[in-house]
């Protein structure tokens, strides 16, 4: 266990990780094994629980979770999630406290609709992420994939707006972040609801 974050500590995360997932899973946003959530729990050096690796989100407990580093890398525990570095810069760039990644069919499909990205404005559910309801404009980025870590940070750094606490990988599922779990969650919740708005072509 790293010097920075108590046994009790990692615990207490787990459990908030394990609702949580069981949360999403039951939204049908992380179906088998898919997805992976994480909170911060030491800023410096940075420390993060992350959802272990090939587990049914549907189904942790407060044990399946893996402390990383700020690289991604396990301190204690057993198998991160592959996706750990995205998290751990995630948090890092935008001071996040908790990161969210699910695979919804509306992210996937509005990712190859717009691969340029996902123009919102003049509903009033974008108050829900923090953005005016009426007369502004705000892109919800798409990035393409990759399966290196480090590229996959580098363009989502590269395209995110500020405004936007949700970023869309192409082909492959949302990430969320909040200041807090409860935060993330509902910032998830909303951006989803604008997707499948925007998948419906109703506003078009």
């Amino acid at each position: 266990m790293s010097a920075d974050v108590s046994t009790t500590d990692l615990e207490e995360a787990g459990a908030v990780l394990a609702a949580e997932s069981a949360r999403f899973a039951s939204f049908g946003w992380m179906r088998g094994t898919s997805g992976n959530l994480s909170v911060v729990l030491s800023r410096d050096p940075l420390r993060l629980a992350v959802t272990a690796s090939g587990h049914d989100k549907g189904e942790l407990t407060p044990a399946d979770v893996v402390l990383v580093d700020g690289q991604g890398s396990a301190v204690s525990g057993g198998k991160p999630s592959a996706e750990a570095a995205l998290h751990a810069r995630v948090a890092a760039l935008t001071g996040a406290g908790a990161v969210v990644h699910v695979h919804t069919v509306a992210s996937v499909a509005l990712g190859r609709r717009s691969p340029g990205g996902i123009v919102l404005s003049d509903l009033e559910m974008l108050k829900g992420v923090g953005v005016p309801a009426h007369d502004v404009e705000v892109t919800l980025p798409v990035i393409a994939n990759s399966q290196d870590m480090t590229v996959l940070g580098d363009r989502l750094e590269a395209a995110r707006d500020s405004r936007m606490p949700a970023v869309v990988v192409a082909g492959h599922g949302l990430y969320v972040w909040g200041d807090s779990p409860r935060q993330a969650r509902h910032h998830t919740e909303v951006v989803e609801w604008l997707l499948e708005l925007e998948l419906t072509g109703t506003r078009r």
